[in-house]
């Protein structure tokens, strides 16, 4: 390779990482949310020392609040699933498509795993029904994976570690309509090296995986609003998809396939 290719192909790739920070980046980090709330001081920050908000997504759901939250409270591995890629995240097992009543008592301390195994998981940090979850990880990265120390603080010698957060946020405008939003942060050793990984592949990755869980979760809450109100629900199914919504009826809400 020439000097003069050589140049180019350092101009293209600095063209291409400056269209990522200035147009991709901030699509992905707050997709659904306005810039009111994607700028909102949300929980998290307060309850993990050092955290800084990362992703902020958000979505419209038409049911109230008191239908939203059930499908939340149940969420998990060996639980309700993710109410996403079944075959990434939930170790192919479909996500629940009805409301699980052995899975609704979540209290402060709780741990819903996170993971097939139950190795790793995500710990209650805070809880107000119908309107606030927060779950909290510690995470230490090793040559052999992902360990959790749940019983002590992580301190430098852990490195490369992180601590993170995920707050779900409900607020109900009118009687039939929640606004969900959902905040990531978090606070993370070495800054440089997850400072790559995010930018490289953590961010892209959650956006894909939160995305379809919040459409998936708006599909579900509002078939099951629509069974309680009585109104008519679109017989809706897209087989790429898996199963779909409240086949426990004969109301089904479109299950998201993007």
């Amino acid at each position: 390779m020439d000097r003069r290719a050589g140049l180019k192909l350092a101009l293209l790739g600095a063209a291409a990482a400056a269209g990522y920070a200035a147009l991709l980046r901030p699509y992905l980090m707050t997709w659904g949310a306005t810039a009111e709330e994607a700028r909102r001081p949300l929980p998290g920050p307060d309850l993990i020392p050092g955290a800084q908000p990362a992703a902020t997504h958000a979505i419209t759901i038409n049911a109230p609040a008191a239908e939203v939250w059930p499908w939340l409270v149940q969420m998990g591995c060996g639980r309700a699933g993710w109410y996403s890629y079944d075959w990434l995240d939930n170790g192919g097992v479909p996500s629940a498509d009805r409301i699980l009543p052995e899975f609704q008592k979540l209290q402060v301390g709780d741990v819903i795993p996170s993971t097939v195994d139950r190795a790793i998981g995500m710990k209650v940090l805070a809880l107000e029904p119908e309107r606030l979850l927060v779950l909290g990880a510690p995470l230490k990265y090793t040559l052999h994976g992902v360990e959790q120390p749940l019983d002590r603080p992580l301190t430098a010698a852990d490195q490369p570690y992180n601590i993170g957060y995920w707050a779900f946020v409900l607020e109900q405008p009118a009687p039939q309509t929640t606004r969900l939003i959902a905040r990531t942060g978090g606070v993370e050793h070495p800054a440089w090296l997850f400072w790559l990984l995010d930018r490289l592949f953590w961010d892209p990755a959650h956006f894909i995986m939160e995305r379809r869980m919040l459409l998936n979760l708006k599909a579900r809450a509002e078939a099951t609003a629509a069974e309680t109100a009585g109104w008519p629900v679109a017989h809706q199914h897209d087989g790429a998809a898996g199963v779909g919504v409240n086949s426990r009826s004969a109301h089904l809400a479109k299950e998201v396939t993007l």
